[in-house]
């Protein structure tokens, strides 16, 4: 079983950037691939970036050219750089495992809030 911390989230001004955290307890360099996951009130979590374990990544057309998701398997981290974020990129932000069932896991930690607001 996996345990994903999340960090790095906060309330930044709308054109503002955050680097979002992910430590995973255990090694995640063998891990079919990675995901960042977002949350906003009253919907379903959206997908918004995935990291294989080839590193490759994919981004849905909201957040594509803005978002940046890498990894460091020497740390057990995954990363989530956002630039120019905009009020509708609010969310409760999560990592998780991506099976090659292509479904998360169901090890979701407690995420981190990501306000964006003037």
């Amino acid at each position: 079983q996996v345990q994903f911390v999340e960090s790095g989230g906060g309330l930044v001004q709308p054109g503002g950037s955050l680097r979002l955290s992910c430590a995973a307890s255990k090694s995640i360099s063998s891990m079919f691939a990675l995901g960042w996951y977002r949350r906003a009130p009253g919907n379903q979590p959206d997908l918004v970036a995935v990291i294989t374990g080839a590193g490759r990544t994919n981004y849905p057309d909201s957040v594509k050219g803005r978002f940046t998701i890498s990894r460091d398997n020497a740390k057990n981290t995954v990363y989530l750089q956002m630039n120019s974020l905009k009020p509708e990129d609010t969310a409760v932000y999560y990592c998780n495992e991506i099976l090659d069932t292509y479904y998360p896991s169901d090890y979701w930690g407690q995420g981190t809030q990501v306000t964006v607001s003037s």
